[in-house]
């Protein structure tokens, strides 16, 4: 049973940058040209940055329009610098209590000068492993590199973001060894129907592959991307989109790309200019409709592997909040 979804009313012309409004999940995949920087900020006003893009200077300016008063975690995917620059100013200006990563030490020197940042701003690093952060009433699981993985693109941290229903997921540069891996060793809960996707590698033709989407199930895809001599996103990734039916959003034509969630897990999508290619598969018509009252009991979570009917989502027979733990819509997960 497909969760329930608003796929966006898409806004023409730019957003006005404000700060995350409380009461929802703001995620945003923030315009930081040819890299990737996304800014979680909880219903309770609690943010994680995830990745900080090339630039110092640029992300500086988006945290200031972006009205941000503080971090609680950085994330650095991997150690490249299109994904780590950008998290040195943010570091020295709001210390965030952890700093998550894959535990690979980079060798470049803005890697150097963020882990000494970090040291002095007393923010502790953490190594990536199988656990979930409460970010105040976001659910979100790390996603660690499989082991025995070669080079920091395929050690990259994935993070899937839980709020109600609805469920975005990110997981830096992994390329196939990585994602072939993740597909043999994670549970299908961990995984699809995502409604927002974050792209592999900006499009690169080594990142997403058919089968890794076909498990991702991605209602919406986003590429963070700017100006490159890569050919990102390539052909090959925007066909895989497609092909998967998933509206596609590029940071370099649509600019910053705002998701707000509501209580519950609808959601709505905005770009700070244009709209995006549409989705291509039929979208379920949005409803809210109470759970039913289930016709089959479980006593258990044990109960519910038996029958073979592990993850029961919320409105499906047999679910009761008793077995969803966790609150997220998602019982024995």
């Amino acid at each position: 049973m497909r969760r329930l979804a608003v796929l966006a009313g898409l806004c023409l012309g730019l957003v006005s940058a404000q700060a995350a409004p409380s009461g929802v999940l703001t995620i945003r995949f923030l315009d930081v040209g040819q890299g990737d920087a996304v800014l979680i900020t909880s219903p309770e006003g609690k943010s994680v940055l995830y990745d900080g893009g090339r630039s110092e200077a640029r992300l500086q300016g988006l945290l200031t329009q972006y009205q941000v008063k503080s971090l609680d975690l950085v994330v650095a995917s991997h150690a490249d610098s299109d994904h780590i620059t950008g998290l040195v100013p943010a570091v020295q200006t709001f210390k965030p209590k952890y700093f998550l990563n894959n535990g690979l030490a980079g060798t470049t020197q803005i890697w150097q000068k963020l882990v000494t940042t970090a040291k002095l701003a007393g923010t502790q690093g953490l190594r990536a492993k199988n656990q979930v952060i409460n970010l105040g009433s976001v659910k979100l699981t790390v996603i660690p590199p499989p082991p025995g993985m070669k080079d920091q693109n395929t050690n990259s941290v994935g993070l899937l973001v839980q709020y109600g229903s609805f469920r975005a997921l990110m997981t830096g540069d992994s390329e196939t060894p990585e994602t072939r891996a993740w597909l043999k060793q994670l549970p299908a809960s961990t995984l699809g129907p995502i409604d927002v996707y974050k792209s592999i590698h900006h499009g690169a033709k080594n990142g997403d592959n058919a089968a890794w989407l076909a498990a991702v199930r991605p209602a919406n895809v986003v590429i963070g991307v700017g100006p490159n001599n890569y050919g990102h996103p390539t052909a090959e990734a925007i066909t895989l989109y497609k092909k998967a039916g998933a509206a596609i959003y590029r940071t370099d034509l649509n600019g910053t790309v705002t998701v707000t969630v509501q209580p519950g897990g609808t959601y709505t999508l905005s770009a700070a200019k244009g709209t995006g290619t549409a989705a291509t598969r039929t979208q379920a018509p949005p409803s809210v409709t109470p759970p039913a009252a289930p016709s089959v009991v479980y006593a258990n979570c044990a109960a519910v592997r038996a029958a073979g009917k592990a993850p029961l989502l919320r409105g499906q027979p047999g679910y009761s909040p008793k077995l969803d733990r966790d609150g997220d819509g998602r019982a024995c997960e």
